[in-house]
């Protein structure tokens, strides 16, 4: 079976292209979601039967969600693929991820309930770049693929 994963919340944009839950192509681009997917998308389809499509929806840069969104969702109903979401955390090595300014979105989650809070870093954390796992296996995949925006109301 072939998936693609899209990790759009930081650059380089990255999609890796799976078969059988194995890494087998990766693309990496520095360029915007909205430019990216569909030039990349376009040769994936033309290359690979694709039967499932997953990618961050949390946390991270609220536009290229919005435009990942729209554009994987589209893809998925017009192509009858299915559709998955997952937290970029999972890709970091759990490590804060850039929200505003000098504030990081830091996963605070526990065994009963995702927690994740905006806050400033201690000047001794260490934030890892976003990685595409050569397998995919571990990631609490979601069915609920919409956006989820952790920032509160100004």
């Amino acid at each position: 079976m072939i998936e693609v994963l899209v990790i759009s919340i930081s650059k380089p944009l990255l999609i890796g292209i799976y078969e059988n839950k194995k890494l087998i192509k990766t693309y990496k681009d520095d360029g915007k979601t909205s430019d990216v997917l569909p030039i990349v998308f376009e040769k994936i389809l033309k290359e690979f039967n694709i039967k499932r499509i997953s990618y961050v929806n949390t946390p991270g840069s609220y536009m290229a969600i919005k435009v990942a969104y729209v554009f994987l969702k589209t893809i998925s109903i017009t192509k009858n693929i299915e559709l998955k979401a997952c937290s970029g955390f999972e890709f970091n090595q759990n490590s804060p991820i850039k929200a505003l300014g000098k504030k990081y979105f830091i996963n605070d989650s526990n065994e009963k309930e995702d927690n994740v809070k905006v806050d400033f870093l201690d000047n001794n954390t260490k934030i890892h770049d976003f990685e595409l796992p050569n397998v995919l296996e571990n990631i609490n995949f979601s069915s609920e693929t919409l956006p989820i925006y952790n920032l509160p109301a100004v």
